[in-house]
């Protein structure tokens, strides 16, 4: 590993999220507030310690050198350094009784994983929510990402840090340069924040609100400037837009692009798409039978929206709620713990193991079975049309085993911490799932405030291998990795 280049791509990356406090600091100019400082110290710090990292990577200029162990550094460290950095305006303001709360926030946020230790949302100043906000939009497509669209001069060097960060099964390219396809990704990612935002403007949604909820959908993070999440507004019409752009927030945006370029079957072609969308309808389905069977609500409307909302937005790995799901039957609860498991679709902002690793999965299972009754034949895996190759299937056999014991694993440790086995299970899963709320304590209505300071850090680092899809993680601690 070449620590000095390094040091030099980490301090552009750390350079770009210090920067990007600007927004938050005009938000709290704007209203008065005197949360500026805040900002202002925590911008010096983050620019301080980025021109440091440059100081000492000075004399590397050839980008294109970036290594595969280059790589898992990079990434790995920036998004750990990004988080440290998002958290200096809560602690250094007090919005955050220690720096592990204002970590764990802030880790939360850059992974879009929604789960906050704030008890009262409503009392902190808008621009310290604001940035809440933010740390989502800049974590959902990517740190990496955005700084390759910003930063063409890193070039070839820069497709080890697009794999390192971007791992998933079945990724395409829709442009042979990298700055090309990261700038026509954060295009179509705007374009749906900006969309969402006039359509909740419409709706009756305040601007800051509209902007930070926005946010938070299209990077399928889940933070909420409110108390009551998306349940405040008591709007069908707020809830349905919301429903609507966390199931396509969900979607691989390689689809979005393909449909924006005239394809209109980009969406109906792709086996993918249609496994994420059978899952949500049969979930919406069975999810709604039940609790009119139970009769929760008082209409067919009713409980159909409320049962979309939640399901979407724990299989998306959103977050927000309309409801107090965990008052709902044990039969919806497994369900969702599945769904957070399930995710959305490879190349979109939504965790979990993804649906076309769900779908691989199956038919290397259904092949199995078929290798029983004919020991002598030959069963391909067809994905997308294509024979997948042994390794392929291997591969995302191997990240299902690895996904089952780390969250095995968190699940232990949260229990050994003297937390109800129904909390540590679904914190363990809700955040290698990027998910957010989970059940027990963590329920929808609670928060992680409670959890012990160490069960704080495990989770926060959860939460970043389950947005790196694992191997980036695990990779950098293994002694193979920086092995000559």
């Amino acid at each position: 590993m070449n620590g000095f280049l390094v040091a030099k791509v980490l301090s552009f990356i750390t350079g770009i999220v210090s920067v990007s406090m600007i927004w938050p600091i005009l938000w709290a100019h704007l209203d008065g507030g005197g949360e500026v400082r805040s900002f202002v110290v925590s911008m010096v710090l983050g620019l301080t310690f980025s021109g440091l990292l440059f100081a000492a990577g000075r004399h590397h200029s050839d980008y294109k050198s970036v290594g595969i162990r280059d790589a898992f550094a990079v990434v790995s460290l920036s998004w750990v350094f990004a988080s440290v950095i998002g958290a200096l305006p809560y602690y250094i303001y007090g919005m955050t009784p220690t720096f592990t709360d204002a970590f764990f926030e802030a880790m939360s946020g850059f992974t879009t994983t929604g789960a906050s230790i704030l008890t009262d949302i409503e009392i902190h100043p808008k621009s310290l929510l604001f940035w809440r906000g933010m740390t989502h939009w800049i974590g959902g497509m990517g740190i990496i990402v955005l700084s390759l669209a910003i930063l063409p001069f890193i070039g070839v060097g820069g497709v080890h840090l697009f794999k390192a960060e971007v791992p998933g099964f079945g990724l395409e390219k829709i442009t042979p340069r990298l700055h090309q396809m990261a700038t026509r990704l954060w295009g179509i990612y705007f374009g749906l924040t900006a969309a969402q935002t006039l359509l909740l403007l419409l709706g009756g949604v305040n601007l800051f609100e509209a902007l930070t909820h926005s946010f938070s959908t299209i990077a399928t993070g889940g933070l909420s400037p409110l108390n009551k999440s998306i349940s405040h507004y008591n709007s069908p019409y707020v809830e349905w837009v919301t429903t609507f752009f966390m199931f396509f927030s969900g979607v691989n945006f390689v689809l979005h692009y393909r449909f924006l370029l005239r394809q209109p079957g980009a969406y109906r072609g792709d086996e993918e798409f249609r496994l994420y969308t059978a899952i949500v309808l049969f979930s919406i389905l069975f999810t709604a039978a039940v609790l009119l069977s139970g009769g929760y609500y008082g209409s067919i409307e009713e409980t159909v929206r409320y049962s979309a909302f939640q399901v979407v937005s724990v299989i998306t790995s959103t977050g927000f709620f309309t409801a107090d799901y965990e008052l709902w039957p044990v039969s919806v609860h497994f369900l969702f713990i599945l769904l957070m498991f399930a995710g959305g679709c490879t190349g979109s902002t939504a965790g979990g193991i993804k649906s076309l690793r769900v779908l691989a999965l199956a038919r290397h299972a259904r092949a199995g079975l078929a290798s029983c009754l004919h020991p002598q034949g030959l069963f391909q895996i067809k994905i997308r049309g294509k024979t997948a190759s042994s390794n392929a299937v291997a591969s995302v056999t191997a990240f299902f085993i690895l996904y089952l014991v780390v969250f095995i694993a968190g699940t232990l440790f949260m229990a050994a911490l003297g937390v109800d086995f129904v909390t540590a299970v679904s914190s363990a899963a809700a955040s290698i799932g990027n998910t957010g709320p989970g059940f027990g304590t963590v329920g929808p209505t609670d928060n992680f405030f409670h959890i012990p300071a160490a069960g704080k850090w495990v989770l926060s680092f959860l939460m970043l291998l389950g947005r790196l899809e694992l191997y980036t993680m695990i990779l950098l601690f293994a002694r193979g990795t920086w092995k000559k």
